[in-house]
């Protein structure tokens, strides 16, 4: 399991939950539910950083939880 922070929402354009990871750069999936999103989420997350790893490239430190004031 990892640690990275996802963000989901429905975006009306692809008419499906979109789950991005903000400390991955281009890692982000999609599902037609919530749960289904989160899921491949994680999977992209296990991709990204298996990929990272084959290239050499160092992943980020996950940063945790951080606050968000509207």
């Amino acid at each position: 399991m990892h640690k990275y922070e996802i963000v989901i929402y429905w975006s009306s354009e692809d008419d499906a939950f979109v789950a991005r990871v903000p400390e991955l750069p281009g890692c982000m999936a999609h599902g037609e539910t919530h749960e289904i999103a989160l899921k491949n989420a994680q999977e992209a997350v296990h991709l990204w950083l298996d990929t990272a790893k084959e290239s050499g490239d160092p992943a980020p430190e996950p940063k945790g939880e951080r606050l968000i004031f509207a």
